[in-house]
């Protein structure tokens, strides 16, 4: 089964994304992501989407959100997107902005043992 795993319609979009991060991705990236020993990647396509952060190596994704993901249209969107994710083998993880703010810590914590706890680490 073929599918298209990167849009190049969307790479402008990405690198706008990327150029302005939410200071919630700016604090998740900055203080935790980036000094991870695995890679991650911030606004990466993947078929119609543009993703937060992915690692690839892990099949992980987290999506941050904000308000409008709270709303019923926004909902819908983010059911169909994750659908897609996890039919090519992603697991998603999805914070609130108002988690990442109050509970920095238990996010990081969260994020860590997902990517390292099934290999004992």
């Amino acid at each position: 089964m073929s599918r298209k795993i990167h849009n190049p319609s969307l790479v402008a979009n990405a690198k706008a994304l990327r150029k302005n991060q939410t200071d919630e991705e700016r604090h998740l990236w900055y203080e935790f992501l980036c000094k991870l020993p695995i890679r991650f990647k911030r606004q990466k396509i993947i078929g119609h989407y543009i993703v937060d952060f992915c690692c690839s190596s892990k099949k992980l994704i987290i999506e941050l959100d904000g308000s409008q993901h709270y709303e019923e249209e926004g909902e819908e969107y983010d059911k169909k997107r994750d659908a897609f994710l996890v039919s090519l083998g992603y697991t998603v993880l999805r914070y609130s902005d108002k988690e990442v703010n109050a509970n920095f810590e238990g996010v990081c914590e969260d994020i860590w043992n997902h990517l390292f706890s099934a290999e004992g680490e």
